[in-house]
């Protein structure tokens, strides 16, 4: 039994922060990172069934064209993905009343639909991109055990001898191959580094001195087997790593609003953000 310590519930019944109820929850969920914009993506739904929230966790799950879908906020980082993965996987799970496994596991189709910046000059603003691989330069997966696959450990002692001045260890975590097919089959793709903050973890000095003042170049040359490292955001690795560790599918589809190696950003956000929602949507 899951002492109450480890598998905290509200007084209803539901998860500690997603405030959600097991039959809330839809088996495929999509994950943005901005409250706001769970709308964004339920506008689409045919019906919503389910508005619910709590601090930056907003969930709405409804029906489209007969599929029932979950779109969820995460807020920003890996920190707050170990928390909604963790809760959503117990959803899934873990029997509320017991507070054991279930005989038979769920698994979740999970795709997020984020911002991103390139750091290749070939990927142009408003690319739509998705992430074969994410490399994590965060701390989530010092914590946890994770199986790798062979081609996972051989991108991971490439990054690690390629950033070799990093005091941290790089961990990587891969796509689901089925959604891949499904709903990226004719988008590029590429892989993801993903950064603990938005500002010296992303190599930005605004008024600050980074101890890493050369990531985005460094990060923009490395060759790994004709593949090369295209974007830069702070969730998918985490995200693809903790997918891999619970035997969930996970997908990450990135919003290409900044060129980072020409200093630019985009003049149409919100255009190509919804044209991201709209891609994926039409492909569930």
């Amino acid at each position: 039994m899951i002492p109450d310590s480890e598998l905290i519930l509200n007084a209803d019944g539901s998860i500690y922060h997603l405030n959600l109820l097991p039959g809330d929850l839809a088996t495929t969920i999509i994950f943005v990172g901005d409250p706001d914009r769970v709308g964004d993506v339920s506008r689409y739904f045919d019906r919503i069934d389910v508005k619910k929230g709590k601090r930056e966790f907003i969930t709405h799950t409804g029906l489209l064209r007969g599929k029932r879908i979950s779109v969820i906020s995460t807020g920003i980082g890996t920190d707050n993905i170990d928390i909604v993965f963790n809760e959503i996987d117990a959803l899934a799970n873990i029997d509320f009343a017991t507070r054991t496994l279930k005989t038979e596991l769920v698994s979740l189709d999970i795709i997020r639909i984020g911002t991103s910046g390139s750091i290749q000059g070939d990927i142009k603003m408003g690319t739509i991109l998705a992430s074969a691989y994410g490399i994590g330069f965060d701390a989530l997966m010092q914590y946890y055990v994770k199986p790798y696959s062979s081609e996972e450990e051989k991108i991971k002692k490439e990054v690690q001898k390629h950033f070799h001045t990093l005091t941290f260890a790089p961990y990587v975590g891969s796509a689901s191959k089925r959604l891949l097919t499904q709903i990226a089959g004719d988008l590029p793709t590429g892989i993801t580094m993903t950064a603990p903050g938005f500002y010296g973890p992303q190599g930005r000095s605004v008024r600050s001195i980074n101890v890493y003042p050369d990531l985005i170049q460094r990060a923009s040359s490395l060759r790994l087997e004709g593949r090369q490292i295209t974007n830069l955001e702070m969730e998918t690795a985490g995200i693809y790593a903790l997918a891999n560790m619970f035997g969930h599918h996970a997908l990450s589809v990135n919003a290409i609003l900044a060129s980072r190696v020409n200093d630019a950003f985009a003049e149409n956000p919100k255009e190509i953000i919804d044209h991201a929602i709209r891609y994926v949507l039409d492909r569930l």
